[in-house]
């Protein structure tokens, strides 16, 4: 059950309008003013509870479950407990996340500057903006409508915010224009220098970084996550990309749109993510690469080459993910052979 200490409920919300804002399609169109008050996972969901069924692993939870509701593929409608009224959709998942937000929706932005904030009298803070304690905001920095800033942030020098985006507790900003509607969470860092230097034979020679992140709208940047500024070129964030917490982005990157990248993910300089391609957890990619759109990286893996659309890698180096299987398999057959089985 959520506890409702730290978070705000709507609602409730019928059938019908969980249909409506979801796409799905109710089972029984009878039971369309039938009210329901949260949702909730499988396995703890309530007769008054919207719960879902996307993955076939979780059918035995799903006959057992006691929630009054359910967003469910029709394959597995059959197997739905007596009693539970059933939003069909070929994407429950989605559909799901949809009245999840209904139930749940991003607080609305208070204005209020805190009396501990410091605003340069250059900067423009829309009076609509939520400042919290001890942030600092510097000379020609620019924030978008309704935009809310968590405590102790620093904004530096000229950066640029949208309208409608939500900053974190000790976030840090510089050398970046940032688009709308972006989320990024505490402890965030944006724009630091690049790692970049020319090596020598007394040391290494550091080279200004003299470029800039820009990221698009609707992204959403996770915990901890740092994004280097540009050398030259900008470093770029394609819009709604999602981002994890504990990333590391180079200088020079190129991420398209809706890319996914998911906790520990390093991509070293230069590197050029196509649209919507998905990595998975402590993946590292090297330097100078092109990813192509719709590429899969898995979790753990060592990209040294290029991949191509579509395609999905794995492994340390990675290679395809048909090799990969194929050379776990061979492994497999020799250790069983020097084992004597």
């Amino acid at each position: 059950m959520t506890d409702l200490r730290f978070f705000d409920r709507a609602g409730p919300y019928s059938l019908d309008e969980l249909a409506a804002l979801s796409g799905a399609r109710l089972s029984d169109a009878a039971a369309g003013e039938r009210p329901f008050s949260d949702v909730a996972p499988l396995e703890t969901a309530g007769p008054q509870d919207v719960t879902f069924l996307d993955n076939r692993k979780y059918v035995e939870a799903f006959v057992q479950s006691r929630a009054g509701a359910a967003f469910v593929d029709e394959r597995f409608a059959e197997r739905a407990p007596a009693g539970m009224a059933l939003l069909l959709t070929a994407q429950p998942y989605k559909a799901f996340a949809r009245a999840a937000q209904a139930f749940y929706p991003a607080e609305p932005v208070t204005p209020r500057v805190a009396s501990s904030a410091i605003i340069d009298p250059t900067a423009t803070v829309p009076a609509d903006c939520d400042i919290g304690p001890y942030v600092l905001i510097e000379a020609g920095v620019r924030l978008g409508a309704r935009c809310q800033i968590g405590a102790h942030t620093v904004i530096g020098r000229a950066v640029e915010l949208g309208d409608d985006c939500r900053i974190g507790a000790h976030v840090t900003l510089s050398h970046c224009l940032i688009g709308a509607r972006v989320v990024l969470h505490p402890g965030v860092r944006i724009g630091q220098p690049g790692f970049g230097f020319a090596p020598d034979a007394e040391g290494p020679i550091k080279i200004p970084q003299l470029g800039r992140v820009v990221i698009g709208d609707d992204v959403d940047i996770g915990a901890n996550t740092t994004i280097d500024r540009g050398s030259g070129h900008d470093t770029v964030i394609g819009p709604s990309t999602m981002i994890d917490n504990l990333v590391q982005i180079g200088h020079n990157v190129v991420l398209g749109r809706g890319c996914i990248l998911a906790g520990q993910v390093g991509i070293s300089g230069s590197t050029k993510l196509g649209d919507f391609v998905m990595a998975g957890g402590q993946a590292g990619l090297a330097g100078h690469l092109t990813i192509g759109s719709g590429a899969r990286i898995a979790a753990k893996a060592g990209l040294m080459r290029d991949v191509a659309p579509g395609e999905t890698v794995c492994g340390s180096p990675a290679v395809p993910i048909a090799s990969f299987m194929k050379q776990v398999a061979i492994l497999q057959r020799l250790a069983k052979k020097k084992d004597g089985r």
